[in-house]
């Protein structure tokens, strides 16, 4: 293995969305420029691949208890970006809520304007209630939102590739500044959209923007199979993450595709401090913050369990839980992490929802630094993926103490190095570039 890649969520207050509730934490700090300034720049001098920031485009009624994403991710992560040189940026961003044209401009720009640190992280929205932000009158149902989002990346990516390599002719003497013949129109009419092309500006340093992708479904494993160059994932068990691992890179093959085309990043919520013991007691913290009768009710309804059939102290066995994942869990990857928890030994929502970080359903890591490099590393070894995205517990501390504390270790081991030379964020993710892909014959 060359190494593992290392993203670093700037979600705050933290992935245990409840951490404003500690003495001293800023209940603004998501609204706080300066901070996630200064979070970037810690990240930056750590050499960590890319800063991370999700998004929804609607406020729900949990803004009751703890605060919502807050800041355009696009605007907030395009200003950190202009303050560092070096570390990439992955902005969340709806196929459901946006049109392709507009997105493919926008981030083929930042491309550009950051000289090769872009990603866009593309989402499907499960939130209903941002239907109404957006004048539709109700929320398309899964299948339908997965079928538009294939369609919008397939523009997409047609759109940034309209610009051959070598359009630029720039010849002063005769005036002749480019090859029309390689700048080209897509005519795209499809179901959702109908989009003439070419984009106005010519690829950047990348060739196109990293493509990232998040979903279990099998709308979202299609997506990430034909399109995506990094895979967000969710799992609590190894066996769990390997299996996705393998079944990621199968389905990029059979989209004619290198199976190493496409980089998986398991998110771990990760609470880590110099000792196990003040490690401990930040999580003792952390778990009084959580409103546990609140978050049983979501978790039984995302296994397809009744409100109430089992208390916050009630033992959950697999034999318990439908045959399969209900139709109407809010998430398919996080409801089938869970699953597997239960299929080792029956837990509580209480353990399930601690463990899950709160409700996140992303593992929960506590520990001192070496502790935490242990994990990740018997993680890394065991196949599990192709590196992380770190997300801090209580992200104006955790993010900080994984930077200083933990990556320096895992330098030292050799599982996490940088090329000095490596000035784009895809080559940092040891990806292809397109002009690469096409070469050798495969799919763009």
């Amino acid at each position: 293995m060359s190494g593992l890649h290392l993203i670093v969520s700037l979600m705050t207050p933290g992935h245990f969305r409840h951490a404003w509730r500690l003495p001293y934490a800023d209940p603004l700090a998501y609204v706080d420029i300066d901070h996630f300034t200064r979070l970037t720049r810690i990240a930056e001098e750590a050499s960590i691949d890319a800063v991370f920031l999700g998004d929804g485009p609607a406020l729900g009624n949990a803004i009751e208890e703890a605060p919502g994403t807050g800041l355009d991710p696009l605007v907030l992560l395009g200003h950190v970006a202009a303050t560092t040189r070096n570390i990439g940026v992955v902005i969340t961003s709806s196929t459901t809520y946006n049109s392709p044209y507009n997105l493919a401009r926008r981030f083929q720009t930042l491309d550009h304007v950051t000289k090769g640190r872009a990603a866009a992280n593309i989402v499907t929205t499960g939130t209903p209630a941002a239907a109404a932000n957006f004048g539709l009158s109700e929320h398309p149902d899964k299948e339908t939102r997965y079928r538009r989002a294939w369609e919008f990346l397939d523009v997409v990516t047609r759109l940034w590739d309209s610009w051959e390599p070598g359009w630029l002719v720039a010849d002063k003497a005769s005036g002749h500044f480019a090859d029309a013949s390689k700048v080209h129109a897509i005519d795209h009419e499809g179901e959702f959209f109908s989009v003439a092309g070419p984009l106005p500006v010519a690829p950047g340093p990348q060739g196109r923007p990293v493509l990232v992708q998040a979903g279990g479904s099998e709308g979202g494993l299609r997506l990430a199979g034909d399109f995506a160059d990094v895979v967000f994932t969710v799992a609590q068990t190894k066996a769990k993450a390997v299996a996705f691992r393998t079944d990621i890179r199968q389905r990029a093959a059979a989209a004619g595709r290198r199976p190493d085309d496409v980089k998986v990043s398991l998110g771990v919520v990760v609470l880590v401090s110099a000792t196990e013991a003040e490690a401990r007691a930040r999580a003792e913290q952390l778990y009084a913050t959580l409103p546990i009768t609140r978050l049983t009710t979501e978790l039984l309804a995302n296994l397809g369990l009744h409100e109430g059939a089992f208390g916050s102290d009630d033992p959950i066995a697999l034999s318990d839980l439908p045959d399969a994942i209900p139709a109407g869990a809010f998430s398919t990857g996080f409801s089938a992490s869970t699953r597997a928890q239960i299929a080792e030994s029956p837990r509580t929502p209480r353990e399930l929802i601690i463990s899950g970080a709160g409700g996140s359903g992303h593992r929960l890591l506590v520990g001192s630094a070496e502790q935490v490099a242990d994990d990740l590393e018997s993680w890394y070894r065991a196949g599990t993926a192709d590196g992380f995205t770190i997300m801090p517990a209580e992200t104006a501390v955790d993010l900080e103490n994984f930077a200083t504390l933990v990556v320096p270790i895992l330098r030292e081991r050799g599982l996490f190095h940088r090329d000095d030379r490596a000035s784009t964020l895809r080559e940092r993710l040891g990806l292809r570039f397109p002009h690469q892909i096409v070469a050798d014959g495969r799919s763009a």
